[in-house]
């Protein structure tokens, strides 16, 4: 496979029948929303934005020069836009960490999903609790959360012992800022209310420490769901912006709260024995379904709701 241009070989790389070769092209309409994306972020947030590039690399050199042609364009008076190689990038990043203070880190995907994994890694020890907000130009957004694990680890204890010990967090995090994301395009009042509501209890769940514990006899995965749904639906019921929501709600608070000790109690009598879903990539609905649900009355409670 070769990029050529005016007959010279730029580019080559060695392929044999059967490869899978993935190139990838940046185009002039992604490259100016970002620069715009980073201007509108350091406003927004009053944080200084940094681009990580280096004229010394020859693709950084090319984007340096639409960096450089396309910020004119926007209002940056009191904003800090920096270009810096990745090594000083790092390096003023790190500095303003010790100090407490925030940096907008302007990077490709590749840079953005190395620097989503390091730095909440040495922040909370995990990747886990992140989340990786990405407007996309048309309007829609993308949010990528951190793994809760290592997958074949905790499906491997899940069919010897009944434990799943996936953190869900991220994904919780994840569906907040979509119906955040749902409610702003959309004028929708009831996702604006989901959403505010859901980070009111993921925070108490953060709180109250719900998520998997890394042993037998703590709530796994399944636990946490519990406990999310919980605190989510008693904020629903609480709060005064959609009356119609608060009534949704309200019985299912009272029906999982009155009965929280009984479905820990269940969720957690089924641990400790082998598990069958059935298969790895495609389980059986059905033996996964009881698996994941083995509390008869949570069951209850959410199948009534």
């Amino acid at each position: 496979v070769e990029v050529i241009s005016d007959g010279a070989a730029l580019l080559a790389q060695t392929v044999e029948a059967g490869d899978i070769f993935r190139m990838c092209q940046v185009k002039d309409a992604p490259i100016k929303d970002w620069v715009g994306l980073a201007v509108r972020r350091a406003r927004a947030t009053k944080t200084p934005a940094v681009f990580w590039l280096d004229d010394n690399r020859a693709h950084d050199s090319e984007l340096i020069k639409k960096v450089e042609a396309y910020l004119p364009e926007h209002d940056v008076e009191g904003l800090d836009v920096f270009i810096m190689a990745p090594k000083d990038a790092t390096t003023f990043s790190l500095e303003r960490i010790i100090q407490g203070e925030d940096t907008i880190s302007v990077t490709g995907n590749v840079l953005r999903d190395y620097l989503t994994d390091l730095f909440p890694i040495l922040e909370v020890g995990t990747s886990a609790k992140m989340l990786s907000i990405v407007p996309l130009m048309n309007g829609g957004g993308l949010f990528e959360t951190g793994a809760g694990g290592s997958a074949p680890k905790h499906v491997q204890q899940l069919t010897a012992e009944n434990y799943l010990r996936w953190d869900s967090l991220g994904e919780f995090l994840a569906l907040g800022v979509s119906l955040e994301h749902f409610a702003e395009k959309d004028g929708n009042e009831k996702a604006a209310v989901l959403s505010s509501t859901l980070d009111d209890a993921t925070s108490k769940f953060l709180d109250t420490d719900k998520s998997p514990t890394r042993r037998l006899g703590g709530i796994d995965n399944r636990g946490s769901h519990f406990y999310l749904a919980m605190y989510w639906a008693q904020e629903l019921a609480a709060q005064d912006k959609n009356t119609e929501l608060r009534a949704t709600f309200a019985p299912l608070a009272e029906a999982l709260a009155s009965n929280e000790d009984k479905i820990v109690e269940e969720l957690i009598a089924v641990q400790g024995d082998a598990a069958d879903i059935g298969g790895y990539y495609f389980m059986n609905d059905a033996l996964a379904g009881a698996i994941m649900r083995p509390s008869s009355t949570l069951n209850t409670a959410i199948d009534n709701f």
